[in-house]
């Protein structure tokens, strides 16, 4: 990827590149904002008779500071797919922080020792804890600092009464230009006041390219130099297709971009029409296509864009910001909630996906030297079979009230299905004897593929399973070793990579060999450049946030599979990823 910066002619018109992650054309006006503005304070001695209520100064702005991260959180909720997902684990995370925390008790223990104010505390205690972390060298406990920071600069702001204003103040079509955007920035974002997001770091998967593609907004990260040149006030170009990104550009520039962003949005407004067309290829192929949700409230949005189903259906919010865990009345009344407003429409559910870095402390877990590779997800709901079975249960019930299917993430060896399916029917057979009434027959028991093992192993599997979703972002994620957030690496974050397709291309074949159904649930789904290689591969259904359904339907009506499966097919001998991705973007020309 190139980054550049130049000047074209007197109009004195700068023009950047960066990575490409939310589609259509912004022209607004740049709205400057900092997301590591440095918090001055300064450091007063305290007498001893000070130090009781300067501890009591710190509880409550750390429980002022939960309570406006706990209005964050319920905005983020507000987003569908992955954006809430991500967003909201994150600002959990940093809520569980401002409790009885180490980095709480460490500030109230300075202040007695030092006898210091509680914001020179606060800042001194976080000063220790990045020397720590930065000696341990370590990647993920690296990005966690990061988070700490975050935490502490809010816990100074509550102490100084600070008014967060976020993005109240924006100019109109202010197109927000930042060295990166948090978690908490990201979920005051309101796409009526924003038309586009440029950022200097960041990747593809990125959770601020996440929620620019939840949120329909232009966006461009990984945008070198971007920050400094650009002023408050000034007019900007993204364009959220190529990567471009032009600061005050002249009247020829900016009417070619007022063109191409009209012919978007006009494409946008044809796309409405297709909510009721079937998926259908030229060639007749039907396609089933789904939606991604996190609330049971999302299914408006699926419906609206014609999703004839929901493909991944993510149960963590019911477990998120609280202390206790949800009972199984409180889970069926959600779940039962999504299935009745689907009409019928398969509702897929996904077991507990949690681990030591999603929602670990609700659960008393605590990061293990890798928490990608530690206890979650399937792994820790066979560790917790109480959690698990209460889950179940409260699935099973709400089987009843339209069509259910249970899928199990991150499994990685056939036991772990085996192990779920004769918990089921224990809990099938006790259901019956109380008069519980279930679907019958019971819902089907799929598998996540989304690591390299699973998709290595998936002919063993689907022996045992029911149906098949692949979760390309995992999947991508284990099989190059690489962090997709982690803004040092991002640009290695390929889907398109061949051991990536091949394994993608594997776990279908021993899908459609054992003759069960197999779709697609990554944010591969929803790229409408991706559609006629997952087509090709034999994939018959897809599932993506709302957002992305129009656009991959129209790449779908549009597409003659037979004319270019003989090429889908052939793309995973390709050992170069440039050569992979030529050959996709020729693709059209075939098709």
């Amino acid at each position: 990827m190139k980054n550049k910066s130049q000047s074209t002619g007197s109009s004195g018109e700068r023009a950047f590149e960066g990575l490409a992650v939310g589609a259509g054309v912004a022209i607004g006006t740049i709205y400057r904002h900092d997301s590591h503005a440095v918090v001055q304070v300064r450091e007063r001695r305290i007498p001893a008779t000070k130090v009781r209520s300067e501890q009591h100064r710190v509880l409550e702005a750390a429980a002022e500071a939960a309570g406006r991260m706990e209005a964050l959180q319920r905005q983020a909720k507000r987003m569908s797919g992955a954006a809430g997902e991500e967003l909201g684990y994150i600002l959990d995370a940093y809520q569980q922080m401002l409790g009885g925390s180490r980095l709480v008790r460490g500030v109230q223990k300075r202040i007695a020792e030092e006898r210091i104010n509680a914001e020179a505390a606060v800042m001194k205690e976080i000063g220790l804890m990045a020397e720590a972390f930065a000696a341990m060298e370590d990647p993920y406990l690296a990005a966690r600092m990061a988070d700490i920071r975050e935490v502490g600069r809010r816990l100074v702001e509550s102490l100084g009464k600070a008014v967060e204003t976020g993005f109240e103040n924006l100019p109109l079509n202010a197109v927000i230009v930042a060295d990166e955007l948090s978690p908490a920035d990201t979920a005051l974002l309101d796409p009526k006041r924003v038309a586009g997001l440029v950022t200097m770091l960041g990747g593809v998967e990125s959770h601020t390219a996440i929620v620019a593609r939840s949120l329909g907004l232009p966006a461009v990260v990984a945008a070198k130099d971007v920050l400094a040149a650009a002023e408050n006030g000034a007019v900007i170009i993204v364009d959220g297709s190529t990567g471009a990104v032009v600061i005050d550009p002249s009247a020829q520039t900016l009417a070619k971009y007022r063109r191409k962003r009209a012919g978007y949005v006009k494409s946008q407004q044809s796309l409405k029409k297709l909510k009721a067309v079937p998926a259908v290829t030229r060639d007749g192929f039907r396609i089933g296509l789904q939606a991604n949700i996190e609330l049971p409230g999302d299914v408006d949005l699926a419906l609206a864009a014609g999703a004839e189903g929901v493909g991944l259906f993510r149960s963590e919010f019911m477990f998120m910001n609280r202390s206790d865990l949800p009972s199984e009345e409180e889970q069926f009344v959600e779940l039962s909630q999504a299935v009745k407003k689907m009409g019928g429409r398969t509702v897929t559910i996904r077991t507990l996906d949690v681990g030591a870095d999603k929602l670990g402390d609700a659960f008393g877990l605590k990061p293990g030297p890798n928490p990608a590779l530690g206890l979650r997800a399937i792994r820790f709901s066979l560790s917790r079979r109480k959690i698990m079975l209460i889950q179940l249960s409260a699935i099973l019930r709400a089987s009843a009230f339209g069509p259910v299917r249970i899928l199990l993430p991150m499994v990685c060896i056939v036991d772990e299905v085996r192990q779920v399916r004769r918990m089921l029917t224990r809990l099938i057979a006790q259901l019956k004897r109380r008069g519980v009434k279930i679907s019958d027959p019971p819902p089907p028991l799929g598998v996540m593929i989304e690591i390299p093992g699973a998709a290595l192993a998936a002919d063993a599997l689907a022996a045992e399973s029911d149906f098949f979703a692949i979760g390309t972002n995992d999947l991508t994620q284990y099989t190059l070793a690489i962090d997709r957030t982690d803004e040092q690496v991002a640009y290695l974050y390929n889907p398109l990579h061949p051991a990536v397709l091949r394994l993608i291309q594997f776990s279908a074949e021993a899908a459609m060999a054992a003759r069960i159904p197999v779709s697609v649930c990554g944010e591969m789904a929803g790229d409408e450049r991706m559609t006629p290689i997952l087509l090709g591969f034999g994939i018959t259904e897809l599932s993506m946030s709302a957002n992305s359904l129009p656009r991959v339907k129209k790449r779908i009506l549009d597409l003659n599979l037979s004319a270019i499966s003989g090429r889908v097919r052939r793309i995973t001998s390709e050992s170069d990823p440039a050569r992979v991705k030529a050959v996709v973007e020729d693709l059209d020309k075939a098709s």
